[in-house]
Parts: structure tokens; sequence; C-alpha cells
């Protein structure tokens, strides 16, 4: 296990608690096929029955690399003990099979002399973690580095885009030093995508069927499959949707299939990005580098400012959805607009139609502008009057009141707010009749709202809100990659990752 050659891309964490479930997770893991794991000792309440749990596994399991880790609770662990029992138990685990140890720094530094043994008989991997935020990580670096081991992991919190930045370049600077480097929390997630293609010798995931032992991990499965770790090179170009939340955003799962299906070295992240954070992702982005990414809530009014190119009718929408890169330099557009139009343009003749839209955010001026230039005559309305009246002054639209909407019927109506959004589900925004032969929702969580069905049943037409995402998700990879988008890959991708979420996914 000395030579990194030899190590999978992926080390699945196993923290439990119980050494029968301990094993069985193992063996769970084993059987579909992942061949490095490590069994954290410090679970256990007998850390001595993690290894015997070792050995019982490997007895059956000889082809699995098993690295094993007693964390001290001093250092964020579940260890009680002493650093020389800490060392005894590793030492122990390397006896009952285990190929590596993980000794933290804080333990290491204390017993330098016994760690050359441990070394002589496995590999060693001297571990430093910080969960408060990232700090300085060459200085480090540079202090366990005065320590001989096989590989130093590094693992940190990333607290802004551009800590991701300073730890995957660690990974490229550092690589023939072995280096595993990882940025913890949601925010970190591109870290443990990326880390084995900038040269990190391995990341780190969760167990498919229980929890992590640290924040942000993910399982292999979702590794592999969404965003096909072991598929992309060095060489890869990276996007991502840059949001708040992002967690639970099916656009990776979306574009992530699209890039396969074309055969294209590529991958797709989602890049969580609080508010006052644009500026720091766009440095994130620079140094990293990204190819281009989506924009959604609360960004794609503000992104406009990064930007050294718009195109005119995202100018005159003011808000953003599509950034890429040309010539060093990054340009904008937003392709929600035909995500509107393109859709109602199959059920009804848009010029002169008239149209309500229900809304005031990045997507309902989307849809405004893009109508309006159509030749719909349009009317707005939503919960906040004053947004409502600006918004229809913008595109030369009328302003309504809902107390105003009693009577009226229009040809469609576009809907354009969170409401009826997941975990909101059983929200509508009309209780009652609803004012419209054409009835469009932009919500696509859950893929059939209370809205659509309810329109349904009063024999309007419905455009469910995935007809929107794929239209705009298409256009986005089309001027990513200068290739036709595969729609119905995408298609079937959105399915796919709609029927196993449990959270909002929506771009209003």
């Amino acid at each position: 296990m000395r030579s990194r050659s030899v190590l999978p891309r992926i080390c699945i964490a196993l923290g439990v608690s119980d050494p029968q479930a301990l094993q069985a997770h193992a063996r769970d893991e084993a059987d579909s096929g992942e061949r490095f794991l490590e069994f954290r000792l410090d679970y256990l309440p007998r850390p001595e029955e993690g290894v015997a749990a070792i050995r019982d596994f490997l007895a059956a399991r000889p082809d699995v690399s098993v690295l094993a880790t007693c964390r001290r609770h001093q250092n964020q662990g579940r260890f009680n003990g002493s650093i020389e029992e800490q060392l005894r138990l590793l030492d122990a685990a390397v006896e009952a099979g285990a190929r590596g140890v993980d000794v933290e720094i804080e333990s290491a530094e204390n017993a330098v002399a016994k760690l050359d043994v441990l070394r002589g008989r496995a590999m060693l991997i001297l571990s430093y973690h910080n969960f408060e935020g990232t700090p300085a990580v060459e200085a480090v670096l540079k202090r366990m580095m005065r320590i001989p081991a096989d590989a130093y992991k590094l693992v940190t919190t990333a607290r802004k885009p551009s800590d991701n930045g300073r730890i995957l370049a660690l990974a490229r600077t550092h690589a023939r030093e072995h280096v595993i480097v990882l940025a913890m929390g949601e925010m970190g997630l591109p870290t443990r995508v990326l880390s084995p293609a900038c040269g990190g010798l391995y990341t780190y995931a969760a167990p498919n069927a229980a929890e992590g032992t640290a924040s942000g991990q993910v399982s292999a499965r979702t590794l592999r499959g969404t965003y096909r770790i072991d598929r992309f090179t060095r060489h890869a170009k990276i996007y991502g949707v840059i949001a708040d939340p992002v967690r639970h955003s099916i656009s990776p799962a979306v574009q992530n299939r699209a890039f396969q299906s074309r055969r294209i070295d590529a991958v797709y992240l989602p890049l969580l990005t609080h508010a006052g954070q644009l500026k720091d992702l766009i440095s994130f982005g620079e140094k990293l580098p990204l190819a281009g990414f989506s924009v959604t809530i609360p960004h794609k009014q503000k992104i406009m400012r990064y930007l050294a190119a718009i195109d005119p009718l995202a100018r005159r929408i003011g808000a953003v959805n599509t950034v890429w890169r040309k010539a060093g330099k990054w340009r904008g557009t937003n392709t929600d607009a035909a995500g509107v139009t393109r859709p109602l343009a199959t059920r009804l003749r848009l010029a002169k139609a008239q149209v309500l839209l229900i809304g005031n955010g990045g997507a309902a001026r989307a849809a405004a502008f893009a109508l309006g230039d159509a030749g719909s005559r349009l009317f707005i309305t939503g919960r906040n009057p004053d947004r409502v009246r600006a918004l229809a002054k913008a595109c030369g639209a009328e302003p309504l009141l809902e107390s105003q909407l009693a009577g009226r019927h229009f040809d469609a109506l576009v809907h354009a707010t969170p409401v009826g959004m997941f975990p909101h589900a059983g929200e509508c925004y009309f209780p009652g009749e609803i004012p419209a032969g054409v009835v469009f929702d932009m919500v696509y969580n859950p893929l059939e709202t209370v809205l659509c069905r309810r329109a349904a049943e009063q024999g309007k037409t419905v455009i469910p809100g995935l007809e929107m995402f794929l239209e705009q998700a298409s256009a986005q990879f089309e001027i990513w990659t200068g290739e036709s988008a595969p729609r119905a890959v995408m298609e079937r991708a959105a399915l796919d990752a709609l029927g196993h979420s449990a959270a909002p996914a929506t771009d209003l």
C-alpha cells in the first residue's frame, strides 16, 4: 500500500458504533466494488473490537485495502485514551491486516520515534483537521512534513469559495509528497470531487447506506455516478452552478450526464456561494479555472457587475443565468427567456396573446421581457405590489393587484414564484378557478405541483416546470460546448434526480 499507484481514488470512511454493523457496512461496500475502506476504531465504545473486525473482514476480503484510524477526542475524534494507547491500537490493526494507519499531527508530534516503527510495517498517513476554517495551508503542510510519513492528509473547512482554490492548489504543487487534501462542509464539495484530478492521492466518501464521518461527505455512488470522478481527467473543463442554497440542485446530475453522453472531458459542480461572496467566487473561478457556470437564486442580478460582456436581452432583463469565459473574460446571457417562450409557443400563438405573469424575481423578469418581445399583451401580478409595478414599467406590461384578477381571463398564465415548491408542495397560488387556458408553472419539484394538477382538473392546457428547466439547461450546454444538447438524455437524468430528491429544486 506504500505505492501511490495502487490506491483507488476513493476511500470509504466507515464510522459505525457497533462492530457487527461495521463489518456489515464493509462487506456491502466491498460487494459493490469498493476496494479501499477506512475503519474508524474510535467510533466504537471498545476500539479493540474494531481490530477484530478488521481481521475478520480481511480474512474474507483480502483484496480490499483497510486504513485504520483511531482519532483522539482532543483532535475531534472519539477515542478517550492516551497517545500510547492510540498507537498500540493502530499497531494491533496493522497486525490484523490493515495496510495503512492515519495518525493526527497532534499525536504524531508527541511520538515521533514510535511512528518510525509503525511506518516500517504499514503506510503512515499524518493528518491535520481544522473544523473552523482554512488557515495558511502551506505553513500547515510544512509543519507536517517535519515528520517523515508516506502521505500527508490536510483537511480544512471551507467558509468561502476561494478556500477550495487554496486547498486544490496544494494538491497541484505537492503531488510528489503524496498529499490528501479536502475542505469540509457543503461549500467544500468541489474539493472532494476535484482533488484526485488535481494531484491528490485520493478522496473520501461516505458509505452508500450510512452517515459519513465528516461534514460534506457524499457517497462513492454519488462521486462516481453524478460527478464521474473516474471518468474526467486533470485536463477536464470545469463548470458549475452558483446558488444559495445549492445542495439539492438537479443541474449537476443533468449536465454531467450530458457531458458523458457527448464524451466531453468536463465536470459540473454545485458551488455554494453566499450573499456577498460573488467577488470571491469569481476569484476562485479564475484560478481553478472555471470554464462557465449557471446562476440562480439569489445571484442572477448581482453577478452582472462582475461580467465583461452581457448580451442585450440579458441586460434588458437585468438578470443573467449563464456565464462563460471567452478570451479570458467573463460573459453572460439569459437562457431563461427561451425556456419560457419555446414551451408556450408550441401551445398558442404568443403575438397578441394575453398572458398573466405571477412573480417579480429573476425568472419572472426573463419571462416578462421575452413575452413582451414576442408581442404578447402582458399583465403582471404578485404579492409585492411595488416590485410588480416596477417590473411592469420596465417591460411595458400592465400591473394588476391580486384583487383585480376576479372575473378576468387570460390566454396563458406563467407562474414564477416558489409557491407550491417542495417542501411546501401543498400550497397553490390559486385556491379556486385558474384564470387562463394555458397554465405554465416554473416550479418543477414536485414534478406535478398543486397548480398543475388543479389546472388539469379544470381542463386547462398544462406546461410543467421541467420543460423550462430542460430548455434553459440545453441552451447552456450548447453555449458552453458548441455541441447540440442531448435533450432526451438530459430529461432522463432530470427525472432520475427528481425521483430521488427530497428537497427544493427550482430556478426561479
